[in-house]
């Protein structure tokens, strides 16, 4: 293959010209994806995080066994089940409530987890102080507790928000028409390369920002503990 056969197979304008429109709609699908997905992981993950704070047993090791199986449980394969398992139960569900539901159980686990480990990373006395000035635990958790916690793991919610937007390209396998499915359908029609490659470089353009970002937090919150 000679280097203009190379172009021609991978990053070919015309080709590029041709699959942009359904890339523009796959992209967009991927943004209101995001934005489902994300506030429903942090929203589960913070539920998790509170009710791990109760010591009771009859509380905590339900919460445990929760946890663990939706982090050891693949995405993919929770994620089809809901989709193509459901049903035979007589629950019919769309491609993104699937996706919704996947989602919001496995992220949750893992949000769950990073949120858990910031509130215990902030001094008991906290709590006590909190309390001192006439805030209920509620007040205190929420308006003391929990934005030290986020501070303190800040660089790994970052992280897992990450993950998790590049977890959505799985959105394919139940034909949600993310920018993954966009351009394999575009390929399938061109017989070209270009629109896989031109999706790697959306999903390049979309989260390199935020990677520097996390590598920039990272980098204070080693500093200082210097």
């Amino acid at each position: 293959m000679t280097f203009d056969d190379f172009l021609l197979a991978f990053f070919s304008l015309d080709i590029l010209r041709q699959a942009w429109p359904i890339l523009w709609m796959g992209l967009q699908q991927t943004l209101l994806l995001s934005a489902v997905v994300v506030p429903l992981g942090v929203l589960g993950g913070t539920v998790l995080a509170l009710l791990s704070t109760v010591r009771h047993p009859l509380v905590r090791w339900p919460l445990m066994a929760w946890v663990d199986l939706f982090r050891a449980v693949p995405p993919l394969v929770l994620l089809v089940f809901v989709y193509a398992g459901l049903p035979f139960a007589g629950l019919e569900v769309s491609a993104l409530g699937a996706v919704a539901i996947g989602f919001f159980l496995n992220t949750g686990a893992y949000y769950g987890e990073v949120l858990r480990a910031g509130i215990e990373s902030v001094p008991r006395g906290q709590m006590e102080a909190a309390r001192s000035t006439g805030l209920t635990r509620g007040q205190a958790m929420a308006w003391v507790i929990l934005p030290q916690a986020v501070r303190n793991v800040l660089p790994d919610l970052i992280s897992n928000t990450l993950e998790v937007v590049k977890l959505t390209s799985i959105a394919s396998v139940v034909a949600m028409p993310e920018l993954l499915f966009q351009a394999r359908q575009a390929q399938s029609v061109t017989y070209n390369a270009t629109p896989i490659m031109a999706a790697a470089v959306i999903y390049f353009l979309l989260l390199w920002p935020v990677v520097r970002l996390l590598s920039r937090l990272e980098n204070r919150q080693i500093a200082g503990r210097r």
